[in-house]
């Protein structure tokens, strides 16, 4: 096994490491954590992921004369999150695109 292949983790690992991390940035009981993105950068041996869960919906519209269904409860969020090769994070970012 080359040092490229060692390196490599399955989807299932890099969701589950995004989450041991982001776990607390949520209030919600099921956050619903969710791989998006992942790309391994071969040039520094990093891994890009985007994770997406559900927090809290702080902004919600109080007024009675909107419909019920507009504001939901919660909303999702999306963060890319930097792995080095010893799977901690080197980077947590908005993710916008």
């Amino acid at each position: 096994m080359d040092i490229h292949e060692r390196n490599m983790l399955n989807l299932c690992q890099l969701r589950d490491i995004a989450k041991s991390y982001l776990a607390t940035l949520s209030t919600v009981e099921n956050p619903d954590f969710r791989l998006e993105q992942a790309e391994y950068k071969d040039e520094d041996g990093t891994w890009e992921i985007v994770v997406s869960f559900l927090v809290e919906n702080l902004n919600r519209r109080t007024s009675p004369l909107l419909a019920v269904n507009i504001d939901r409860p919660y909303e999702r969020i999306y963060k890319l999150v930097r792995l080095d090769s010893a799977k901690q994070i080197i980077g947590f970012y908005f993710f916008s695109q």
